[in-house]
């Protein structure tokens, strides 16, 4: 006869050799989240590979559109991996900051950068760009942009992101601000990419100058930020069909 206490061992040693996943099932594979996903972070690094080999290494990676990129090639590569792989998604903080980071990038350059009506233009310069070079402009200022936000819009569960995320994500602007003043006190006066983008060109507008723009562009970081924010808050989840496989908790990139 089984006795109290042997059947309360009987039970602990059953309830411990039962796998987890057969309490709780493991999610589905979503292989168009994963696709895409997949897709975009092709993208970015198919951008960052033209740029390194048709340029320096070492002046390439000093671009804040390169490190965008790289962050987008990893979080949204590891994104797919997880999406294919049956995990849950990676943290809204994350995804959110490469999202807004690379948002910036596809903003700055087209309302800034290429428009000819800007102080800062450089138009004339980016239209002079052809074969690889002018591939690769387009897929980190313009197709990697486009990628994230019709993911974040389609693919990602919204009500994740926080109201102190925005002034978080600021920290990446500010690490490279400090970044691209440092290299450019550091490099000959000489060097023609000295400064990486006109409004940080001390040369030109000196430090003062250089920190207005800073502080101008921060604003307008930290305002996009709690716009896509807000916008998390009010979206509809779409309501794809492997949507409906994650759990209602889930957060950040499904």
């Amino acid at each position: 006869m089984l006795t109290p206490r042997s059947v309360g061992s009987v039970g602990s040693a059953g309830s411990s050799a039962i796998p987890a996943s057969a309490v709780t099932p493991p999610a589905e594979r979503r292989p168009f989240a994963a696709a895409f996903r997949g897709l975009i972070a092709l993208s970015a690094a198919t951008g960052l590979v033209i740029e390194c080999v048709h340029g320096n290494v070492l002046v390439v990676l000093s671009f804040f559109t390169i490190w965008s990129n790289i962050l987008v090639a990893v979080v949204f590569g590891w994104s797919a991996a997880r999406a294919w792989n049956r995990r849950p998604p990676l943290p809204a903080l994350w995804t959110g900051g490469v999202l807004l980071c690379v948002s910036v990038v596809g903003l700055v350059f087209h309302l800034v950068l290429d428009n000819e009506a800007s102080e800062f233009n450089q138009a004339a310069e980016i239209a002079r760009l052809t074969g690889a070079k002018a591939v690769a402009n387009q897929l980190l200022h313009t197709v990697t942009p486009i990628g994230a936000v019709l993911d974040f819009l389609l693919l990602t569960l919204p009500g994740a992101l926080r109201r102190r995320h925005a002034a978080q994500w600021l920290a990446a602007p500010a690490v490279y601000f400090a970044f691209a003043l440092i290299r450019g006190a550091l490099i000959s006066p000489d060097a023609p990419t000295r400064y990486t983008y006109p409004f940080l060109d001390v040369t030109v507008h000196g430090y003062a100058g250089v920190l207005t723009n800073a502080v101008v562009l921060g604003a307008a970081f930290y305002a996009l930020g709690l716009a896509i924010i807000g916008l998390d808050r009010v979206r509809p989840a779409v309501r794809l069909s492997e949507n409906r496989i994650s759990p209602q908790r889930a957060r950040g990139l499904k």
